[in-house]
């Protein structure tokens, strides 16, 4: 097994006055709202023992004065408590917003240093948001896009974020519905939606979004029509696992389009009801889009290609531990075989790749070219089930060297991951790099430009036993 380090550039190492640069405009840290705290916190840099001891103190509830008392004063005590933790993770969600605006500037100074093309500033900031904030890099760079536009553009939602006036995902919602406007106009609709959220401190979700696209017309009506125009070039179909052995089919689609497919799924599902039909409304409009989409009726299993990964006694019944279905994830021995079992029809084609696992894993592959075989992208996506990326469950598109070829990375079960497109053009990027650790279980450390490393290993499989 190959291992391999490589020191990251100098543009990824971050001054010290970067992590928590505060000003005299910036709130003050609400310690008013739970008294003392256990140690202080300085404005001019954050000393990591320091905050996971606030960490602690703010999962005691004692620390609250939240256990003392009649029951009615205990009540009463924890929803001030629960109100002021509220207020107290939108202030941290803002002072994050601050430092990652404040991350990417440095990144792209230093990285516009080191030589890098100006097309290609900004590079790999986003992913290493993400892996800070524990989530996929989709949702890294959401936040770093929010973070920039709150910081440079929409300072009065950036003050209510701060303020517990808004949640993190109402001050997105209020980014996103004023994306197509102009810096200036931007600044207008931000500055009068701080003052209707003065008015109306109650607003939802639905309240906010509405508020500031309503805005964002009334500022530029044909800005907001082009962005209405190109949305329709992101229509779209997607398929995603749903608890149960179900799955979600979405259909993303222009509001005419979306609005007539429903209306006759609905109206089949009507008539249907009124002749008698025992199934629900919502069954039978989902077996209706069946047949109208496979050609089939809804009841007749569909032509279907299926990977399961399960261990021999399973699937002869000497068991019943879970095996993995491709595409939607850990399910029942005894469903799987009822499934398998179930599809007698002669006319339906139907392809299943049964993958066996030894009790330390699936059999071990090596190839002496570059490529992985088709085979073996099999296994790696059976094993890896999502993108190996810690936080990523994005779905697996490329079968990736962990340690590159070029490198000396053999091309074996061992050196393989499974990721993402958007993770394996990340992982290019200079700066990055990943290791295979020496020992079971294939643990891959993943290390960013600034040298922090994250951990991945594959998920459990049917029949493997870990520690």
């Amino acid at each position: 097994m190959t291992t391999m380090s490589v020191a990251p550039p100098a543009w990824a190492k971050v001054p010290a006055w970067v992590v928590a640069e505060r000003s005299g405009d910036d709130p003050p840290w609400p310690d008013d709202l739970f008294g003392d705290p256990p140690g202080p916190l300085r404005a001019t840099e954050v000393d990591l023992p320091d905050l996971r001891q606030w960490a602690r103190w703010l999962g005691d509830p004692e620390a609250f004065g939240a256990t003392d008392g009649t029951a009615e004063d205990v009540s009463t005590r924890c929803i001030e408590v629960i109100t002021a933790l509220e207020r107290l993770k939108c202030a941290a969600a803002a002072a994050q917003a601050r430092v990652t605006e404040r991350f990417d500037r440095t990144q792209r100074r230093l990285q516009q240093e080191a030589g890098v093309p100006a097309d290609r500033l900004g590079e790999g900031v986003a992913a290493q948001v993400a892996l800070a904030r524990h989530e996929s890099p989709a949702k890294g760079g959401r936040f770093l896009g929010a973070s920039q536009a709150w910081v440079r553009e929409m300072p009065h939602t950036l003050e209510a974020l701060a303020d517990g006036r808004l949640s993190e995902w109402r001050a997105t919602l209020a980014v996103r519905e004023s994306a197509c406007l102009s810096v200036e106009d931007r600044g207008a609709v931000d500055e009068e939606f701080g003052r209707i959220l003065a008015s109306r401190p109650s607003m939802g979700d639905r309240a906010v979004a509405d508020a500031v696209r309503r805005l964002a017309y009334e500022r530029d009506a044909e800005a907001y029509v082009r962005r209405l125009d190109g949305a329709v070039k992101g229509r779209r179909v997607t398929c995603r696992p749903a608890p149960d052995g179900m799955t979600y089919v979405t259909a993303l689609l222009p509001l005419q389009q979306g609005v007539a497919v429903f209306a006759a799924l609905a109206q089949v599902a009507d008539a249907a009801r009124a002749d008698g039909d025992a199934r629900s409304r919502g069954q039978l409009m989902a077996d209706t889009l069946v047949e109208r989409v496979t050609g089939h009726p809804a009841e007749r299993p569909c032509d279907v290609h299926l990977d399961v990964l399960i261990t021999d006694r399973s699937l002869f019944a000497e068991d019943d531990g879970a095996a993995e279905v491709d595409g939607v994830g850990p399910a029942p021995a005894g469903w799987v075989r009822r499934m398998l079992g179930s599809i007698e029809d002669p006319e339906t084609r139907v392809q299943v790749r049964r993958l066996f696992r030894e009790p330390d894993g699936l059999m071990a592959t090596k190839s002496a070219g570059r490529f992985f075989t088709r085979g073996m992208q099999h296994l790696i996506r059976a094993r890896d089930q999502h993108c190996r990326t810690p936080w990523c469950d994005a779905p697996i598109r490329h079968a990736d060297h962990v340690v590159g070829h070029a490198e000396g990375g053999p091309t074996d079960l061992d050196n393989a991951q499974g990721l993402c497109e958007r993770c394996n053009h990340t992982k290019q990027i200079d700066g990055w790099s990943a290791n295979v650790e020496p020992g079971p279980g294939q643990v891959i450390r993943l290390v960013t430009p600034t040298g922090h490393t994250y951990a991945s290993r594959p998920p459990r499989g049917p029949g493997e036993v870990r520690d």
